[in-house]
């Protein structure tokens, strides 16, 4: 009969610890996205973006977002936020939330950023927050989202 080499099962121990020590069920782990529920009733399905540089490059290159989508970016804890639109080629709305989920504030149709990074105006992060949530131009008005609204994912 065979036995099973104790360094494995201390290897195999360690990784397991380690899978269940990443961002709790804020994802589907099979699609990296969230579904995000409005005041009103309304869905959408949103990319959730936690690590540093994947909520530096954001929305970058990106030449569309289809109406039932958007980009939540979860920060680690709560704080002052701006965000600014270079190499976006898309305006955006965007919606920061507390740690409650509540609608703190709110930038209509921020413009792309088609100068030099040095030249971009930054936008909001004006409230603590731990959530942003991006989605196409005009998109917040659409779904009547206001400030003091809480959203659910």
């Amino acid at each position: 009969m065979n036995s099973i080499d104790p360094r494995l099962v201390a290897v195999f121990l360690l990784l397991l610890l380690a899978a269940g020590c990443g961002p709790q069920a804020t994802t589907d782990v099979e699609f990296g996205t969230q579904m995000v529920a409005f005041p009103n009733g309304q869905k959408i399905r949103a990319e959730v973006v936690f690590k540093p540089e994947d909520m530096m490059r954001g929305m970058m290159f990106r030449d569309s977002m289809p109406r039932d989508r958007g980009m939540l970016f979860v920060h680690s804890k709560p704080g002052n936020y701006p965000y600014w639109m270079y190499q976006v080629k898309i305006p955006l709305d965007m919606i920061w939330m507390d740690t409650n989920r509540r609608i703190v504030e709110i930038v209509e149709s921020a413009p792309p950023c088609k100068t030099k990074a040095s030249a971009c105006p930054s936008h909001g992060g004006t409230k603590p927050a731990r959530f942003v949530l991006e989605i196409g131009s005009g998109e917040a008005k659409r779904y009547g989202l206001r400030t003091g609204d809480i959203l659910t994912f």
